[in-house]
């Protein structure tokens, strides 16, 4: 269902729309933020030279570490009084990402994941679960405000709890369910020790975000659950969920709602910008925001950009399904490894769950790479030899072997009830 006629604008009439608010966003920074007119003004650019879309390459980059910097509120562009809502990332490797939201910025974050959800197939008058997390945190929130734009009913039961989660599904009859890819593998497991059949659900959508997940784990989630897994996408610096979403029609790719976020892919190490179908760090830029307008802000996140044709009919452009962060590479003995990597070899595997960990250690001054993976409930063949068909395939995969492999059984790799799955653990400092 499309949501709003903007998203089939015709692609010219879209860069104009996006040029008249880059020109608006970049003046707005420069007038009333001192870190941007410092930065505009280092770069050269003066906010009359902007005049089109083109010209957000000759904008300065933002990253997190700025937000950290001008921590709590350096980087807002309007007053306390105007401020309606503030979030804030977990920041768990420093002061948290504070973001700040101003009347009008609601509405946007309203009508953006609105749009998002009707575009994953969720109609007016549905029930949606909401398992995201409610707080500092912009899933629980986002989602629920876009419910309720859209005209449907939201059950705000929040992370965690799983017993409570059953029971809602069950009857509340809940047709949308949105949490993460972890938390659905664990509601999966959480059905199974119950003796309920997913199919028995009324449930027939969930929308995943907040982790990266590659299709091996997607297609493990529709089939342990017996749904469609759309992907959404989003972050607390640009405005929180509801930036791109998978259509229902196709699920091919994240439309981006490009007239209130332009995207661009860049060569991390360069952060020179990359043509369409190249893979890249995502590059976002902010069109509509009055707290906090943000340009050109290096996400970490890995992904690539296609404006080919939709069949869906939306013609604003997708992003590929994020699958890995700039700082999620491992670099072990000079190599570079991405846990999507080893994901998409062992959940991909037969005989295996979708649950894994990898530990890097370090033993007199060597790196060393340990992956462990669970045996899949129903398989009861030999642990040697899935041990080494794995390997055979990790070897096919990495440009490193792991130095170890362990396969132990069901439900012995540490679950995630509530937050972000964490599956790399990196104990390397700790030597």
């Amino acid at each position: 269902m499309v949501y709003h006629d903007i998203e089939g604008m015709s692609v010219d009439d879209l860069r104009d729309l996006q040029g008249d608010r880059l020109a608006d966003t970049v003046r707005r920074a420069y007038e009333n933020v001192p870190f941007y007119r410092d930065a505009l003004d280092e770069a050269g650019v003066d906010p009359d030279d902007v005049s089109s879309v083109d010209d957000v390459e000759r904008l300065p980059f933002t990253t997190k570490e700025d937000f950290r910097d001008e921590y709590p509120d350096g980087l807002f562009a309007v007053d306390d009084g105007e401020v309606r809502r503030i979030h804030a990332s977990s920041g768990t490797t420093g002061k948290p990402k504070v973001v700040a939201y101003t009347e009008g910025d609601l509405e946007v974050w309203r009508e953006v994941m609105a749009r998002s959800l009707a575009a994953a197939g969720v109609e007016p008058g549905d029930t949606v679960q909401n398992a995201y997390g409610y707080g500092l945190f912009t899933g629980g929130l986002g989602f629920h405000d876009g419910v309720e734009e859209l005209g449907a009913t939201v059950v705000p039961t929040g992370g965690g709890n799983t017993a409570q989660q059953i029971e809602m599904l069950r009857d509340l009859e809940s047709d949308a369910f949105a949490c993460t890819p972890s938390y659905c593998l664990y509601l999966a497991e959480r059905l199974e020790e119950r003796g309920i059949d997913p199919a028995d659900l009324s449930v027939s959508t969930v929308t995943i975000g907040a982790e990266p997940f590659t299709d091996p784990m997607r297609e493990a989630i529709e089939s342990a659950l017996d749904v469609t897994a759309i992907d959404v996408y989003g972050l607390s610096e640009i405005i929180g969920p509801g930036v791109s979403i998978e259509c229902e029609e196709a699920q091919e790719g994240l439309h981006v709602w490009e007239d209130h976020f332009y995207p661009e892919v860049v060569d991390p190490e360069t952060g020179e910008p990359l043509d369409e179908g190249e893979e890249g760090e995502l590059v976002l830029t902010t069109l509509t925001k009055e707290a906090l307008p943000v340009l050109r802000y290096r996400t970490g996140d890995i992904t690539s950009l296609t404006r080919e044709e939709c069949d869906c009919g939306r013609t604003h452009v997708r992003m590929d399904n994020v699958t890995g962060r700039t700082d999620d590479l491992l670099i072990v003995r000079g190599v570079n490894v991405y846990a999507s990597q080893i994901e998409e070899v062992v959940v991909d595997a037969d005989g295996v769950a979708p649950h894994y960990r990898i530990d890097i250690d370090r033993e007199e001054e060597l790196d060393r790479m340990a992956i462990t993976v669970e045996r899949a409930p129903d398989d009861d063949g030999d642990d040697a030899a899935l041990e080494q068909r794995l390997r055979d395939r990790l070897d096919e995969t990495l440009a490193l072997s792991p130095d170890d492999l362990s396969v132990v059984g069901p439900g012995e790799i540490e679950r995630t009830e509530v937050g972000k799955v964490q599956r790399v653990y990196d104990h390397r400092d700790d030597a």
